[in-house]
């Protein structure tokens, strides 16, 4: 098989063009859980902290001399980072919870009765006919 029509059955294959649509949804997503992240929560997050920066906090191990640059631990950057981690799951389990929720009230509602089939609006029009008939029978 040449390389141009095994390159094209690996693109055609129904499961790569599922996951192309489920990075770039994902990726959109993404946006959005970051603006309700970044618009949403952090603002009354930084009021409540009265506008505390936890990424200025480090320890130093070397300071800064001449031209070399100074060595620390900026354990400030990585409990920010944790922060933004735990309000973006946070965020996410609000968005999963609401489409679930919206998800599940989708199934609840029962599907429309099919149409019946022309045999079997036959076989009613029959039965009825036959009902019809054996109401008009006098009794013995």
């Amino acid at each position: 098989m040449s390389f141009v029509k095994e390159f094209k059955a690996f693109i055609n294959r129904g499961n790569v063009l599922d996951l192309a649509v489920g990075v770039v949804i994902g990726g959109a997503f993404g946006k959005i859980v970051s603006s309700i992240v970044n618009d949403l929560v952090t603002p009354p997050l930084g009021l409540l902290l009265s506008g505390v920066d936890l990424k200025k906090y480090k320890w130093v191990i070397k300071a800064a001399e001449g031209e070399s640059t100074e060595i620390a631990i900026t354990y400030g950057a990585f409990l920010q980072n944790v922060m933004d981690f735990l309000i973006i799951a946070f965020a996410i389990f609000w968005v999963v919870k609401a489409a679930n929720k919206l998800r599940k009230k989708e199934e609840e509602t029962p599907p429309a009765p099919k149409e019946p089939t022309a045999e079997e609006k036959l076989l009613t029009e029959i039965r009825d006919l036959l009902q019809a008939q054996a109401e008009n029978q006098p009794r013995a």
